[in-house]
C-alpha cells in the first residue's frame, strides 16, 4: 500500500518525508486555507519536497473553468495531480486531463457507481471517503471493497485512494481489503508505529542493556 499524507503544513510533510514514508501528498481548499499560504506557493513547495503525486484541487464547478484551473495547477510542478470532484463536469474534465498527460484524482467519492463512472473516464486515482461515511452510519469499508471488486473485474487502472480516514484501523482495514493508497491525516499516519507491548519491550531492552555497562562501537 502507497501511503500519501493528507494535509498542506509543509513542516508535517517535511518531517514524513525525511522518515521515507511518504508516496505522494493530497490536498483540498479546506486544507489550502488552513495552511494560511496561497495555493501555488504551497502547491509548489509540497512538490519540490517530495517525489510522488501531490494533489491540488480545482475550484470550479464547470466544465470550461476547470480546464482553465487544471492547466494553471499543472504549471505548477511535473508531479502535480488534478483534483478534480466526481460530478459530470469533473468526469468530462478527467478525461480531458488525463489525454493532457496529466494525473487526475477523482474526489468525493461515496458509491461504487461512481467509482466505475471515474474509471471509465480514465481517473489515475478514486478517493471514496471512509470517514464520511461511517459518521452518517455507512460502512465505508464495504464501498473499498465493492470499488475493489468491480476495479478487479474489469482490469481498470484506476488506484483506490482511500480518504477521509480517521484511525489506524481505518489503514489496516482498507489494507486488507486491497485499497492500493491511503491518504492518512500526519497524526493518524504516526500512531501507525505506536503498540504499547513495543514500548514495553523496548524499555525493558533498554534496561537489561544498561546493566551490562557495553557500548556498542
Amino acid at each position: 500500500m502507497k501511503f500519501f499524507v493528507d494535509t498542506a503544513d509543509v513542516k508535517e510533510i517535511r518531517e514524513l518525508n525525511d522518515l521515507g514514508l511518504l508516496d505522494g501528498v493530497t490536498t483540498n481548499p479546506s486544507l489550502i486555507l488552513k495552511s494560511g499560504g496561497k495555493i501555488e506557493d504551497v502547491t509548489r513547495e509540497i512538490c519540490e519536497m517530495v517525489d510522488g503525486p501531490v494533489s491540488a484541487e480545482v475550484t470550479a464547478t464547470e466544465y470550461s473553468e476547470m480546464m482553465r484551473e487544471a492547466r494553471a495547477l499543472a504549471k505548477i510542478a511535473d508531479n502535480v495531480c488534478i483534483k478534480v470532484p466526481l460530478t459530470l463536469d469533473g468526469l468530462k474534465a478527467c478525461r480531458a486531463i488525463r489525454s493532457e498527460g496529466r494525473l487526475v484524482n477523482v474526489t468525493l467519492c461515496f458509491s461504487a457507481n461512481q467509482a466505475l463512472l471515474a474509471a471509465k473516464a480514465g481517473a489515475s486515482f478514486i478517493s471514496p471517503f471512509i470517514g464520511r461515511l461511517d459518521d452518517m452510519n455507512i460502512d465505508g469499508m464495504e464501498l473499498i471493497s465493492e470499488i475493489r471488486t468491480i476495479y478487479d473485474n474489469y482490469d481498470f487502472n484506476t488506484e483506490i485512494l482511500a480518504a477521509s480516514i480517521r484511525t489506524a484501523n481505518h489503514v489496516k482495514q482498507a489494507a486488507m481489503l486491497g485499497a492500493d493508497v491511503a491518504t492518512v491525516p500526519p497524526a493518524t499516519l504516526k500512531a501507525l508505529v505506536k503498540h504499547p507491548l513495543t514500548d514495553k519491550g523496548l524499555e525493558a531492552f533498554l534496561a537489561d542493556w544498561a546493566k551490562t555497562g557495553q557500548k556498542i562501537g
